[in-house]
């Protein structure tokens, strides 16, 4: 056992610099939308097709949607967080 050597590799590991963060879409503020000249503009400008949402909104489950109580309830909440 004395003249036989094992190989031996070198194994680099490098640290990640910044964890991955999923990009995050940017919301837009009412005044941006006004300044591109409205809700239908500001679609288009997006590359959006503003006709597409009404078919869109049919095809989401009616669970899909708050009720009224919801509504009043969460506008109730957000009222006592002031």
């Amino acid at each position: 056992m004395g003249g036989l050597k094992m190989k031996t590799t070198k194994i680099k590991i490098e640290e990640l610099k910044t964890p991955y963060m999923p990009p995050i879409p940017k919301s837009y503020s009412v005044e941006e939308i006004l300044a591109a000249g409205g809700a239908t503009a500001f679609a288009n400008k997006m590359g959006k097709n503003p006709e597409n949402i009404e078919k869109v909104l049919e095809a989401l489950p009616d669970d899909g949607f708050l009720t009224d109580e919801d509504v009043k309830a969460a506008l109730e909440i957000l009222r006592e967080k002031r």
